[in-house]
């Protein structure tokens, strides 16, 4: 079964064929299939965002489409940047650049306890929806370590591992982070639809 992926993301779609390509789902980018499409994220919710990106791409291309809409969520930052995470701090900043922003917005002395949350949504052309979501619990490090992963990798430390998600294989981070745990959970329904 082939999936389109609705972002453009190439470390997302590697993620998640790592994940999925063992139950013979193949996942593809939009270019792939010929179709580009942005999608405005205007959900308050990880659930609606993704919901909104995979029903956009199922639609344009014909083809069964998967989403993930993940972020970081800080205590100490009431919860931000949440949904907003891959926007933090406006369109001029990298990932380098938002990570930064976040550390300097640490209030000092606070708890630095934080999550990573992912919601996968895949819609399929006969109107059928499944949806799974992940949490990774952690902590935000002083200073960036590591140079693997993408985004805020470098600065989401897991005490019991002592080490960021940028410090750890693919194969460590995919068995615990929160992306990795709503596609196993997402895998299960997977399984279960296509036996139907």
């Amino acid at each position: 079964m082939k999936l389109v992926l609705a972002s453009k993301n190439v470390k997302k779609m590697r993620e998640m064929n790592d994940i999925l390509s063992g139950m013979g789902v193949e996942v593809c980018l939009q270019a792939d299939v010929g179709i580009d499409v942005d999608v405005e994220e205007t959900g308050s919710t990880f659930e609606e965002n993704s919901r909104l990106k995979a029903q956009a791409v199922m639609e344009a291309s014909g083809l069964p489409a998967i989403a993930d809409d993940s972020g970081l969520c800080v205590d100490a930052l009431n919860g931000a940047p949440g949904v907003y995470s891959a926007r933090y701090g406006g369109e001029g900043l990298d990932d380098t650049g938002r990570y930064r922003l976040l550390l300097a917005n640490m209030p000092k002395g606070e708890a630095r306890t934080a999550k990573f949350v992912s919601v996968i949504t895949c819609c399929f052309p006969g109107g059928e929806v499944l949806t799974a979501r992940g949490e990774c619990p952690g902590t935000i490090a002083f200073a960036p370590m590591g140079e693997g992963g993408f985004g805020y990798d470098p600065v989401f430390f897991l005490p019991r591992l002592k080490k960021t998600f940028a410090q750890l294989s693919a194969e460590e981070k995919n068995a615990i982070s929160h992306r990795g745990l709503a596609l196993a959970a997402f895998q299960a329904k997977l399984e279960e639809y296509l036996k139907k």
